[in-house]
């Protein structure tokens, strides 16, 4: 019990990555060098760049644009997701922060 606890709760480890996910399939890049991938989806592209060791949706064919406005990521197990063009990309990896969020009260 206490080895799987151990394993279960160890922080993700190894370098951080980004995971991009579209319809096309599933893409993985370290987030050490920088780049932008663009993702087809059914309303067109989006575009997601890795820089300065973070990720974010720089631009989208969605109508509402929220993925935009989410920001870049960067912390092992944050996401952002463009619901509408269906892309998902999130961080895997690295250290993550146990910070105090608004999710843990």
């Amino acid at each position: 019990v206490g080895l799987s606890a151990t394993w279960a709760y160890a922080p993700g480890g190894g370098e951080a990555r980004a995971v991009i996910k579209g319809r096309e399939g599933a893409w993985v890049y370290p987030l050490s060098a920088d780049r932008e991938i663009d993702v087809a989806g059914p309303l067109g592209l989006t575009r997601v760049e890795i820089s300065g060791k973070s990720v974010r949706i720089k631009d989208s064919a969605c109508p509402n644009k929220t993925c935009i406005a989410a920001g870049a990521i960067a912390a092992n197990g944050q996401w952002i997701a463009c619901l509408p063009n269906q892309v998902l990309v999130r961080v895997e990896g690295g250290s993550s922060d146990a910070g105090v969020d608004a999710s843990t009260y």
